[in-house]
């Protein structure tokens, strides 16, 4: 009787312990090719997932309440976008069928940046970032007529407030130069996007050529510096075939970053001038300094039809470009001529169309070699608004690239012998490591698999991992095979290859603070800063000193 009892009592405690045992996990990924970046791991293995961090990595057997079978499927830590306008239901699909768990837009990024994060809190599927926008502060600034809205960012900065800004013949934010006012107001507006916890100074000034200084670059910079945020910047006299254009632009910002000793991100350094851009960034890597770039790996761009750089005289005379041949419109499927062009602009000056440089399929398989040459898809997005969820892939029109970056880069890597290990760590690794360096606490818990760091995991086929998507119209939003699980802080966003209206996605983004670290130009202040201090004369000892000097001369002459 004794014995049974005690039989009883162990039964009692037990079975809630195994049970507890058992359920230990809410996500175990088991049998797959568990790949860090960071240690270099490369083992089958099985991950426990609790409360969306990666609690275990492990050769044992595990158990959850939801399992699955990665075996002969990579598991690599979620692909990580900083130059990403994928900010619709549509576009955000397809980048999360492509395996990217964070898009961070540090391109055109945002005004107004609190009121952006509080649109997304709760209702998007991936984790969202953005800086301030260089290109949207100068709307603000130097076409004062536009009414803003709460926040925007580059599907209405790109189309409505450009073309806003512009209906009144004078597009002052990429034509007029700031005076002293001007500029410190636009100081002040990136100040306070640092305040709200903006990722970095954004700048476009490759589409503002005429109306930014480099004063104004430097000191835009300079106010990211004194927070320790990285300056990003799609670079003045971006696409010129000559020199000394092709390297200049990227000059300007990479010694405004070493002279101030802040971080940088080189975007869009897929064109000419690369191979030059990245020897120095190595050499400035060697010397301790927080810089790198990205790529993408495409041989067309795509851009809004009222770019300043597509007008005949920029276009034609200085990047030696071709209408019909060059220039393409996704959404009527054809070549434009560059009587279209001209008609198609004026008529819908927000176009989004491609354009290509030929001279890209000579260097794209370099890229894949090139250390900390991060990939960033400039994924746009669909024009079909925010809750575009349920619109059909194949409704989707632009450039391929938001739907197959990161397959195409794992395809052509797999094609020309790249080690899988160094494309995850240009997809994953670098793009987190150097945003944590620079500060970042949620970047320095991504873009590794290791016990401790959030559960952002994406799992594909090594094989047969490869993207499907085209320029053919229907064809341009065709999601990438082979990605058949992500996951994002713990939750599965992409399962069996289907993507799941599951509002995963956190915020990335730095502390707010209340106090500012801005200090306005005044040439004032530059030469109490600067210059030696003299001493101060006044008109009494002026004279005295006259006095004196006669009659000292006086005596001498006696």
């Amino acid at each position: 009787m004794k014995t049974t009892l005690l039989k009883l009592i162990i039964s009692f405690f037990l079975i809630p312990t195994l049970f507890v045992n058992a359920q230990d996990y809410d996500l175990v990924i088991l049998n797959g090719r568990v790949m860090d970046p960071e240690t270099m791991l490369d083992r089958v293995l099985n991950v426990g997932v609790k409360d969306g961090n990666i609690a275990i990595i492990t050769p044992k057997e595990i158990k959850g309440e939801k399992t699955i079978n990665a075996e002969g499927l990579v598991v690599a830590p979620g692909f990580i976008d900083t130059h990403f306008h994928a900010l619709d239901g549509l576009s955000l699909k397809m980048a999360a069928r492509d395996g990217v768990t964070t898009g961070m837009d540090l391109e055109i990024g945002a005004i107004n940046i609190d009121n952006w994060y509080k649109g997304k809190e709760g209702a998007w599927p991936l984790n969202y970032g953005t800086g301030i926008s260089h290109e949207g502060i100068r709307i603000q600034v130097l076409d004062p007529e536009v009414e803003l809205p709460e926040w925007a960012d580059a599907p209405v900065l790109l189309g409505k407030l450009r073309a806003e800004a512009c209906a009144d013949g004078d597009c002052g934010w990429q034509d007029t130069e700031s005076n002293l006012e001007q500029l410190n107001e636009l100081m002040r507006l990136a100040d306070e996007g640092m305040q709200q916890g903006a990722l970095g100074f954004n700048s476009t000034v490759g589409y503002m050529v005429d109306g930014v200084s480099t004063l104004e670059m430097y000191k835009l910079q300079e106010v990211a510096a004194n927070y320790g945020r990285v300056s990003t910047a799609h670079v003045r006299f971006h696409g010129s075939p000559k020199n000394p254009q092709a390297p200049l632009g990227f000059e300007e910002i990479l010694a405004n970053a070493l002279v101030l000793n802040a971080p940088l991100l080189l975007q869009h350094n897929n064109d000419f001038g690369w191979m030059e851009n990245e020897d120095k960034l190595q050499k400035a890597r060697e010397q301790g300094f927080n810089v790198w770039s990205e790529y993408y790996p495409y041989t067309a761009a795509s851009t809004s039809i009222s770019s300043s750089f597509l007008q005949p005289e920029m276009f034609e005379n200085v990047l030696g470009g071709m209408y019909e041949r060059d220039i393409y419109d996704p959404i009527d499927d054809k070549f434009l001529t560059k009587e279209e062009f001209l008609a198609t602009e004026e008529k819908d000056p927000s176009r989004l169309v491609v354009i290509y440089n030929q001279n890209r399929k000579l260097w794209m398989t370099d890229w894949l070699k090139m250390p900390h040459m991060t990939v960033a898809s400039d994924a746009i997005y669909s024009g079909l608004g925010v809750d575009s969820w349920d619109v059909p892939f194949e409704e989707y029109k632009g450039h391929p690239r938001t739907a197959g970056t990161r397959a195409k880069v794992l395809r052509l890597g797999r094609e020309n012998g790249i080690p899988l290990m160094f494309s995850l760590a240009q997809m994953s690794y670098w793009p987190a490591k150097h945003l944590g360096d620079a500060g970042l606490e949620a970047m320095q818990k991504r873009g590794r698999i290791q016990e401790g760091m959030v559960a952002d995991i994406t799992i594909f086929n090594p094989e047969t991992v490869s993207d499907q998507a085209s320029y053919k119209l229907k064809q341009q939003g065709k999601p990438s095979s082979g990605i058949p699980y992500v996951i994002v802080n713990g939750q599965c966003v992409v399962e069996d290859s289907e993507f799941k209206k599951v509002w995963a996605g956190q915020p990335i983004r730095y502390k707010e603070t209340k106090e500012s670290k801005l200090v306005p130009l005044s040439k004032e202040y530059w030469l109490k800063k600067h210059a030696i201090n003299n001493i101060s004369v006044d008109d009494c000892s002026l004279h005295a000193d006259e006095h004196n000097h006669t009659h000292d001369h006086d005596h001498n002459h006696k």
